[in-house]
């Protein structure tokens, strides 16, 4: 979601990073004049894009130019609008399927750059509740950019000399069923080293 927001930013001249900007002007904007799509809202699996939502949003600004501040605002506004409501239907799934598959959920935990923007934290709040689950989420000053998350993870792997050695081909989309049936390879890599 923070990429989806930082790209909708830019799209619209907003500063980096995008997405305090876009929930700052989203408090000023009309949610219902740009009516944008939700991605595969009511799909019986929990697979989640945004991309045919930022498409979405980068014709609204072509066919708009120039942008006037209010344009900005309802944009940002319809745009977040559509993010709130993918995610709880997305999330809704997820959850439902989880119990299904093992039981009750005992939390829903967010982070991330995103889970600071409070209309996010709102609905997650929600949809925790609805589902009888506890929401964790950091206070929004803890809640940095997944980036410096990943990076220091990287640091902590290469502190342990946990190396990858970049056999594994790149893959634009791996099904989540599939990875939790494929065996890490750095699963033994701290006993050889």
């Amino acid at each position: 979601m923070g990429e989806a927001f930082d790209k909708v930013a830019k799209m619209l001249d907003l500063p980096y990073p995008g997405g305090p900007q876009v929930e700052r002007a989203a408090a000023h904007g009309n949610p219902e004049r740009f009516v944008f799509p939700r991605p595969m809202v009511g799909r019986p699996d929990a697979n989640f894009s945004l991309s045919g939502l930022k498409t979405a949003v980068r014709n609204e600004v072509t066919r708009l130019m120039p942008l006037e501040p209010q344009d900005v605002s309802d944009l940002c506004a319809g745009f977040q609008a559509a993010v709130l409501e993918l995610t709880a239907d997305r999330i809704h799934v997820g959850l439902r399927l989880f119990q299904e598959q093992f039981g009750p959920p005992r939390a829903l935990v967010a982070a991330g750059g995103v889970a600071s923007n409070l209309a996010i934290r709102g609905a997650l709040q929600d949809i925790a509740g609805r589902a009888q689950t506890m929401l964790i989420i950091p206070p929004p000053a803890l809640c940095t950019d997944n980036g410096a998350m990943i990076a220091w993870a990287g640091a902590e792997r290469l502190a342990l000399k946990m190396l990858d050695d970049m056999e594994t081909a790149p893959r634009a989309r791996w099904r989540l069923d599939e990875t939790a049936s494929t065996p890490s390879k750095f699963a033994n890599t701290r006993a050889r080293h």
